[in-house]
């Protein structure tokens, strides 16, 4: 039904088909029983943290911010929805200013400017590569 409804309004809906398909979850919605019409919330069980994560990342690039603050979006995912999130990620985050906490060093890898904290104090700062 929700599919149908979104397919015969097809420009209406391309932001949101664009969303889904940049943020890599088109396939697990496809997957889910009902597909895009299940019904989905914060406390939804049969969901895992990795796919929230990817959901999440679909309702930013469609709130399209000019600003983004990430905390860390691979932490508790196994190696193949850290790959999805890390590619939707580099999506999101592309000609944008994006301020990313991070604890894990591939999640900040291309980023122009790290800045490594120590008891809230900058400690060091740089590129990836000089900071090696």
């Amino acid at each position: 039904m929700v599919e149908e409804k979104l397919k015969s309004r097809k420009d209406k809906y391309r932001p949101f088909f664009f969303a889904i398909k940049e943020a890599n979850v088109d396939n697990f919605i496809r997957t889910l029983p009902g597909g895009y019409n299940i019904e989905m919330n914060q406390e939804s069980r049969n969901i895992s943290l990795g796919h929230k994560q990817l959901l999440s990342i679909a309702l930013a690039i469609l709130a399209n911010p000019k600003i983004l603050i990430l905390n860390e979006a691979t932490s508790s995912v196994d190696t193949h929805l850290e790959l999805l999130i890390q590619k939707a990620m580099k999506r999101l985050m592309k000609g944008r200013n994006s301020f990313v906490i991070a604890r894990c060093l591939s999640t900040i890898q291309e980023a122009d400017k790290i800045l490594v904290l120590k008891d809230g104090q900058i400690i060091e700062q740089g590129n990836h590569e000089s900071l090696l």
